[in-house]
């Protein structure tokens, strides 16, 4: 084989980018999605024709326009449903699914557990801007308490979905939350799912400039973040802070705050370990919620098991092995069969 044969495709953002004219609000957080999505797929060293967007509707739907990719604009909240049968049809496609979290997690709540259970190769962003954007502003499955929007007046009373604990108890195999305005983060979390062989699940914290603005301010505000955030990394103690003087310790099975030097010394905190095959600890991440707590960002779980398309091919193989090779009208005359008169 020549080394021309296997050399990776070098890609440059305008290749990846299609000649749609982007149509979001003036200042939407989903901009910067797209544009940090190209910036991590010139280097994963997979050709444009190998790619495919697959999306639901909602806003964030409108991704796959976007992209110099194949793309697939779907119906409500079944975009992992498509994206399953595209991925198993052609197994050289690197998948993605772009959906929000009315798309996914409300009409699509189900299909999305699915997807993540079965451990498709299949990357699913989940835009989070806690409400229904395309629709002009109801509040959504992950909206807080108290949200007062056109369907909730006097604010929400629903307790609202987590999806990073929602993905985790699916047994997803790979699960990090980033934000869209923290361009290098969002590019490195991108990178690390294309590469996760199995389903990824990203929740992407995502500004509605129009109907939700602001709602991660303490997480976006440079003036503050540092003491709201805390970024993961792992084999590395949970610090955070402005001056690096917090952190998370257990006590029991309940995570807690405490100061540095004051609390306790850095050899009592939590150290993180993405690569877990018990998920609690980072199942105990994912509920970790402003004021109370820092909201954690980076990969919270990423460990390897066998895909479902793994499973299935040897499960084929095995079926040959034992019975040798088959046509699908010895099948359709096999036993169980009769004749209608």
């Amino acid at each position: 084989m020549s080394a021309s044969a296997t050399a990776l495709p070098t890609l440059s953002t305008k290749d990846l980018s299609s000649d749609q004219e982007v149509r979001w609000c003036p200042g939407c957080g989903d901009y910067s999605i797209l544009a940090q999505m190209k910036k991590a797929l010139t280097t994963v060293g997979v050709p444009r024709e190998k790619m495919a967007f697959v999306s639901g509707i909602g806003c964030s739907s409108r991704f796959p326009y976007y992209m110099n990719t194949y793309g697939f604009h779907t119906i409500h909240g079944r975009a992992p449903t498509f994206a399953t049968g595209l991925r198993l049809a052609n197994p050289d496609l690197q998948v993605w699914v772009v959906t929000g979290d009315g798309d996914g997690l409300s009409i699509g709540g189900n299909h999305t557990i699915h997807l993540l259970r079965r451990n498709v190769d299949v990357k699913v962003l989940l835009f989070n801007n806690e409400i229904y954007g395309l629709t002009k502003g109801q509040y959504s499955p992950t909206s807080r308490p108290g949200t007062k929007t056109k369907t909730s007046p006097v604010g929400s009373v629903e307790s609202p979905i987590r999806p990073l604990t929602i993905a985790l108890a699916a047994e997803a195999t790979f699960v990090a939350r980033t934000i869209d305005v923290d361009v290098q983060h969002l590019v490195a979390i991108l990178q690390r799912a294309a590469a996760h062989k199995g389903t990824a699940f990203v929740e992407i914290y995502q500004n509605c400039k129009i109907f939700n603005d602001g709602v991660f301010e303490y997480a976006t505000d440079k003036s503050v973040k540092a003491e709201h955030v805390l970024y993961l990394e792992h084999g590395k103690p949970m610090i955070f802070g402005k001056d690096r003087n917090k952190g998370i310790r257990l006590n029991g099975l309940k995570p807690e705050v405490v100061e540095i030097g004051k609390d306790c010394g850095p050899d009592d905190l939590l150290i993180h370990d993405e690569t877990l095959s018990e998920p609690t600890l980072a199942n105990l991440l994912s509920r970790m919620v402003n004021p109370e707590f820092p909201e954690v960002v980076g990969v919270l779980r990423a460990v390897r098991k066998p895909t479902y398309e793994e499973l299935m091919d040897k499960q084929a193989a095995d079926a040959v092995a034992k019975k040798g090779p088959g046509k699908i009208e010895d099948l359709f005359k096999a036993e169980d069969t009769w004749t209608v008169e």
